[in-house]
């Protein structure tokens, strides 16, 4: 194929929904040009997606949005499994402030998320979004340009880009170029998802309800200051009418306001591509997963790729890192997806209980187990293990933190208090407890990595707490806050750094030496 290099661009995302968007925005904090393809001209104008968790609200911070999608959040006090009478068999409870920085679930209206993101998108030249855009085609010819033809209304136009997103749903384009398939996780159910504005004194506890009741199982969470969801399984027959299932919630006789905002059907299903990438052609979100709804953590899922994904396209594009890093995008995010999949399924089964006779059973069983003391904290922590083993994931006996996310607490840096991502920036991190040594210097000096002692961050002790109960005296960062690695206390060396180091050696140095995280760490580390 001829290239066409006025019409080259590092990168072209498919989709400018939630997801395709964040992977816009964290490539152009790290420098990436992109071009957004959108076969709408605006934003979807309801509500879909409402929870988020607080990994991702650090992923938006990351975006650049963090504040802003902060002030039209609204922190939830978690999940309850509720009984056909309402009577509450578990409770999986969030704490208001998460090992991120964030409440570890808030609510959102999808709408309002969007157009926060379309306006930070807006604010990046590095960015270029072109609605009415719909992409037809996806080339790739050897290792060159991958060439991705859309059409407007103006006719066909090509681009030429050294990656493609495919950000494009579960009837993804993408998904069919790369040659991809659905594997079944086997569950599927038809579903009425109802959004409604009321001021109604509705009966609710600023979370999530599940209720497990075979006949008619349902979901229910309030989303904001006047609006709730409903979700109830759909039956053979008739649906009722709206007011009629929702009774439950309201106040006796309520004859009040009550706008339904949106009622759609839905079918839920689980399933996973195959193959997430093929060339420089990637899945991301729903053309590489589907998840039901139940422990709201669809759109997290892909919100989760994108961060994944986007630094280490970077650190390949901009800073020369070896190609076989994006081979970890999948094998790092696949078995993650698949473990949420699987978590959402059992919720389903949950509230379901199945139809068969041994229903009842299960139901019984389900509300013994949710009374074992730790059972359902121990669930919710669940929801983020870590990483699996790989190149850029060193796991081994005495690293417990390895494959972890470093936690997020406020520090003091420059004379004011902050996040302590504000700080760290797009680079690795080397985390200490101890003095530094020269072996340790010269890895971050190798790999462009800063070193910060966290006894000089003002966190409370969070860090050095965290580091000791992984019994650590150093830790590696990824970009994602990701631990690759850490050093056991007495040790001093990281894991056969010969076999990692060389995928992200880099053609320059990645960060401003003299940038903030300097100024406000002088003298943390001996270099």
């Amino acid at each position: 194929m001829t290239v066409d290099e006025a019409a080259r661009v590092p990168v072209v995302i498919i989709g400018a929904g939630p997801v395709g968007v964040t992977a816009a925005l964290l490539l152009a904090r790290r420098g990436v040009r992109s071009v957004i393809v959108e076969r709408h001209q605006d934003a979807y104008p309801l509500p879909r997606a409402v929870a988020t968790d607080d990994e991702v609200c650090r992923i938006l911070q990351a975006a650049g949005v963090g504040d802003e999608f902060a002030a039209i959040a609204r922190p939830a006090s978690g999940l309850r499994l509720l009984d056909a009478r309402h009577r509450v068999m578990a409770e999986f409870r969030r704490s208001g402030h998460g090992p991120h920085g964030y409440p570890q679930t808030s609510m959102f209206d999808q709408p309002e998320l969007e157009q926060l993101l379309r306006r930070a998108l807006a604010r990046h030249p590095e960015c270029e979004l072109r609605g009415g855009a719909e992409a037809v085609g996806i080339e790739q010819d050897g290792d060159g340009p991958v060439r991705m033809t859309y059409r407007d209304a103006s006719g066909e136009h090509e681009l030429w880009a050294d990656a493609v997103l495919g950000c494009d749903g579960a009837n993804s384009l993408t998904r069919a170029a790369i040659g991809a398939v659905w594997e079944d996780l086997r569950f599927e159910e038809r579903w009425s998802v109802i959004d409604v504005r009321t001021t109604a004194d509705v009966r609710c506890w600023e979370g999530v309800d599940q209720v497990c009741d075979p006949d008619r199982p349902a979901t229910f969470m309030r989303v904001g200051e006047d609006r709730y969801r409903w979700e109830f399984r759909l039956r053979e027959g008739a649906m009722q009418p709206v007011r009629e299932l929702v009774t439950p919630w309201l106040p006796p006789s309520y004859q009040g306001d009550f706008e339904i905002v949106r009622k759609a059907e839905y079918t839920f299903r689980a399933r996973i591509a195959d193959r997430w990438r093929g060339g420089r052609v990637f899945l991301l979100g729903d053309a590489a997963h589907l998840t039901p709804p139940f422990i709201g953590q669809g759109l997290c899922s892909g919100l989760r790729d994108a961060c994944n994904l986007t630094w280490k396209l970077a650190h390949v594009l901009q800073q020369g890192a070896d190609e076989r890093i994006l081979d970890t995008y999948e094998s790092e995010r696949k078995p993650h997806a698949r473990h949420v999949i699987r978590l959402a399924v059992a919720m389903g089964w949950a509230m379901t209980g199945g139809q068969d006779r041994a229903a009842a059973l299960r139901r019984r069983i389900l509300a013994a187990a949710c009374r074992i003391p730790g059972l359902t904290e121990a669930v919710g922590h669940d929801l983020n293990p870590p990483l699996t083993a790989g190149p850029l994931v060193r796991r081994r006996p005495r690293r417990a933190l390895v494959g972890t996310h470093c936690p997020q607490p406020w520090i003091t840096a420059d004379g004011r208090r902050t996040r302590l991502d504000e700080v760290l920036g797009a680079s690795f991190t080397v985390l200490t407890t101890t003095e530094t040594w020269p072996s340790l210097d010269s890895l971050a000096h190798g790999l462009g990595a800063r070193v910060i002692s966290v006894t000089d961050l003002d966190d409370g002790g969070t860090l050095a707490a965290w580091m000791r109960a992984g019994r650590a005296d150093a830790v590696l960062l990824r970009p994602d806050r990701v631990v690759l690695d850490a050093i056991p206390v007495g040790g001093r060396y990281f894991t056969d750094t010969a076999a990692w180091a060389s995928l992200l050696h880099t053609t320059r140095n990645p960060y401003d030496p003299a940038g903030p995280l300097k100024k406000a760490c002088s003298g943390s580390a001996s270099r």
